[in-house]
Order: C-alpha cells, then sequence, then structure tokens
C-alpha cells in the first residue's frame, strides 16, 4: 500500500512540475508565447549558438534577405564568442536566453535554473553588448512549474512551427517543404545554428542553411515581415 501512494505521489510531482507546465502552454495561451496575431508577420528564431563556422554564414545570409531574427543563445557559448553576440547585436537581430548548457530544466532545481542559467546568461550577454536580454526559451522548450514565476522581466517563448532541422536525416528537400507549407501568418519559426547541443547532427546547420536559402527566395513573393520576436504582437 505504502508503494501504490509513493508511486501516485511520484506521479502527481512529475505532472505538476515538468508536464504541465510544459505541454499546457502548447494547448492554450498560458503563461508562453508560441504564435503571434498581427498579418502577415513572421518571426524567425535560432537555438543553441553561437556557433563559430555556421552562425556568420546565417548572419550573411539573413543580411543578404533583410530579415531580422532572435537567437536564443547559450550563455557558455556566448562567453566563448562574444564577437559574434556582438555581430548579432551589431546588425539588428535580437538575442535571448536559452539558459547557460544545453540542459532541461526538469533536471535542474528551481533556483539553479534562475541563478546558473537565466541570470547568468543575462550578465554575460549584458556584459558584451551594454543591454540585458528579456525574452527566454528553455532548452526543448521543457519548463519546470516554477518558470512560470520568473520575473516578468523574462518573456517566455516557444514556437508554433518546427522543421526537425537538428537531424542530418531531414534532408533539404523535407525541410524546405515543411518551412514553405508551414509559414503563416505570425508563425514562430524553431531552427538552430548549431548543432553541438545533445540529441543533435553536428552538421545538420549546414543543410538548415541551404534549405532556409530558398526558402527565404521564395518567401519573398509572399509579402511577409520578418521580425524580431520583441517586434511581434
Amino acid at each position: 500500500m505504502l508503494v501504490k501512494y509513493l508511486l501516485i505521489g511520484l506521479i502527481g510531482f512529475i505532472s505538476l512540475y515538468m508536464l504541465i507546465p510544459s505541454f499546457l502552454p502548447r494547448i492554450i495561451r498560458l503563461g508562453a508565447f508560441r504564435k503571434g496575431t498581427t498579418k502577415n508577420q513572421v518571426a524567425f528564431t535560432f537555438d543553441d549558438g553561437p556557433h563559430p563556422q555556421y552562425t556568420p554564414e546565417l548572419l550573411d545570409l539573413l543580411q543578404e534577405y533583410q530579415v531580422k531574427a532572435t537567437f536564443f543563445v547559450l550563455g557558455s557559448q556566448a562567453e566563448l564568442h562574444p564577437d559574434l553576440i556582438r555581430r548579432i547585436h551589431g546588425e539588428g537581430h535580437q538575442i535571448g536566453i536559452h539558459n547557460y548548457d544545453h540542459v532541461s530544466n526538469w533536471l535542474m532545481l528551481p533556483w539553479t535554473v534562475r541563478r546558473d542559467h537565466m541570470e547568468r546568461t543575462a550578465d554575460i550577454i549584458e556584459s558584451i553588448i551594454g543591454k540585458r536580454p528579456d525574452h527566454y526559451r528553455p532548452p526543448w522548450g521543457l519548463m519546470n512549474a516554477f518558470d512560470f514565476f520568473h520575473p516578468k522581466s523574462y518573456r517566455i517563448v516557444l514556437w508554433s512551427l518546427k522543421a526537425g532541422d537538428w537531424r542530418s536525416r531531414s534532408c533539404h528537400k523535407k525541410l524546405k517543404a515543411t518551412l514553405l507549407n508551414g509559414i503563416t501568418d505570425g508563425s514562430v519559426i524553431l531552427l538552430h545554428d548549431s548543432g553541438d547541443s545533445p540529441g543533435a547532427d553536428r552538421h545538420a546547420p549546414y543543410f538548415m542553411l541551404r534549405a532556409l536559402e530558398e526558402v527565404l527566395h521564395q518567401l519573398q513573393g509572399r509579402n511577409l515581415q520578418f521580425v524580431r520576436l520583441d517586434e511581434m504582437a
């Protein structure tokens, strides 16, 4: 009987601490921003960087097509590549937080997430560009119950369209089709400019960039406005 109650308690804890906070925002507009409401606005977002090879290539591509985007960076990568953080900011893109390391919030205590990941990364970014980030995306979009109670200065952001671009087997044509068919008014698009995080293929961003170049070329005729998340309602 005791084992039964302990099991029920464990399931209840997991549900309250992990599952409900992570999946409820995907069902209703509660606790996290997923999609905009303004016609013709689209937000490209890029996670896990900056990467010394792929982020410069991505920035060149965005500049060519005059696209402004949001980069959710890892604090550890920002420390290694402050020049890329300065370039991202200098070219008019928004910088957000994606934890210090790519670790799930499910596996950490609330104050660890806050102190060692969110605030630490915000401090690093602010020291580089003189501006403190105010948008936050937890790795894999997995939140714990206390993430909702972080200071209101942080806007939690998920996504409305993901293309599986962290896998190299998401071939060029499949990735391109997913983006072209899935982008609609208010889309928040999840892509990655680094393949070094757990579960990703190291060279996957190469294929993402090839597909994104063709997608941006074809989207030119759709009368879309590519905006940063802080410009999206």
